[in-house]
């Protein structure tokens, strides 16, 4: 008999962006980071004779948190990876939502007719994630070894070891990242002790105590943002950019006596011309309620990624849906080679400093401004951590 845990990767981009991870190869999040030391601690005590893990930089990270103190080696497997999502890879929830509908709605029920355009189907992954953990018990006969993998996959091939339908895969629940499934083995039979253990996290670390999409009986909702681009010569688009502009400015200094709207919509259009991505509104539903604008060329190095403008209107401030917009920035700028976004934030604007140093931002510099020292901080989005992230 093999016993073989498998385990769910950390805390990584996608789950906090709230976009589409499947076989895209996202980081893991500072949150993540913590999870994993709770997850090592988890099992220092626990006996190894192998670690396995999807190839994916999420998954191989989380095992090496636990392997490295035991001084076991990563095995990488393809075959663990998460359900491919194909030309979903990347993209907004929300997004999906009003694009795609009718197969979003499918993915959610995880009915057996979903299939992302160019991706999986849930019967794909399930017989993939069966197969390989049996062929990876086989190989370890009377062993004990943790494999890591994805939300998606272990769901799905621990359904597939209980004979669950897929259609009724929708009633198991949800697996909080770095949460703990215990198998054993023999043969081609499979017995599950137990799933979805996440007693080694605090609440304060939990990804799934933080979101609201998964609990049925919830009178609270997720804010989940999609993007689309604005043009400011539109009109509607204009004015909003510039209410946006005027309040943010206003707010932070509390005077307009040196706001100038049309130097800040002139630069707009110049970024839009270089680049279209470059401006685009935060929409919750069908109303915009935030911007985001970036400038190309504005880097302090070639591989910096520069915000120029990162809003969100009043009402949605402190609630948790802000981060998207660095989910956004990523999902552009990466794409570009550029391994790190750049800012400048006011030394006036002690809300924006907190939220910005929570998610990994760093002061690099600072420069006197209109009233006051700017920050510049910069976030690295690069592949292999730097410092204590590594």
């Amino acid at each position: 008999m093999t016993k073989v845990y498998l385990i769910r990767h950390a805390e990584a981009e996608g789950n906090l962006y709230r976009r589409v991870h499947g076989q895209y190869d996202s980081l893991i999040t500072d949150n993540g980071y913590r999870q994993l030391a709770a997850l090592a601690q988890r099992f220092a005590d626990v006996p190894l004779d192998a670690v396995y893990s999807s190839d994916l930089f999420r998954a191989v990270t989380t095992a090496r948190a636990v392997a490295e103190p035991k001084g076991l080696t990563v095995h990488t497997r393809p075959d663990l990876r998460e359900l491919n999502m194909g030309s979903w890879e990347d993209r907004s929830f929300a997004g999906l939502d009003r694009s795609d509908k009718a197969m979003m709605r499918l993915f959610y029920a995880s009915s057996p007719d979903f299939q992302a355009p160019g991706g999986e189907s849930l019967w794909q992954v399930r017989q993939r994630g069966m197969a390989a953990v049996l062929e990876i018990a086989a190989k370890h006969p009377s062993q004990t070894v943790a494999v890591f993998a994805h939300g998606t996959f272990i769901r799905n091939t621990i359904a597939g070891f209980l004979n669950i339908p897929i259609e009724e895969v929708s009633k198991m629940g949800h697996s909080d990242n770095t949460a703990v499934a215990c198998l054993e083995i023999q043969g081609d039979q499979v017995l599950v002790l137990y799933r979805d253990d996440n007693s080694h996290l605090p609440a304060e670390l939990s990804t799934l105590g933080r979101q609201f999409w998964w609990r049925k009986d919830s009178q609270q909702r997720d804010i989940n943002l999609w993007f689309r681009p604005m043009d400011p010569a539109n009109p509607q688009d204009q004015s909003f950019y510039l209410d946006c502009r005027k309040e943010a400015w206003e707010s932070l200094y509390g005077r307009l006596d040196r706001y100038d709207g049309s130097a800040f919509l002139q630069e707009a259009k110049l970024v839009c011309q270089r680049d279209p991505q470059s401006l685009v509104a935060a929409m919750d539903h069908d109303e915009p309620v935030g911007l985001l604008q970036l400038d190309l060329d504005r880097g302090s190095t070639p591989t910096t990624g520069y915000i120029s403008f990162f809003y969100l209107v009043p009402a949605l401030r402190r609630k948790g849906c802000g981060v998207q917009l660095i989910g956004k920035s990523v999902s552009i700028y990466r794409p570009l080679n550029r391994d790190r976004l750049e800012l400048v934030c006011s030394e006036a604007n002690g809300h924006a400093l907190a939220f910005y140093e929570k998610y990994g931002f760093q002061i690099t510099g600072q420069r006197d401004g209109a009233y006051g020292k700017l920050f510049t901080m910069e976030k690295y989005i690069g592949y292999g951590q730097p410092g204590a992230a590594q």
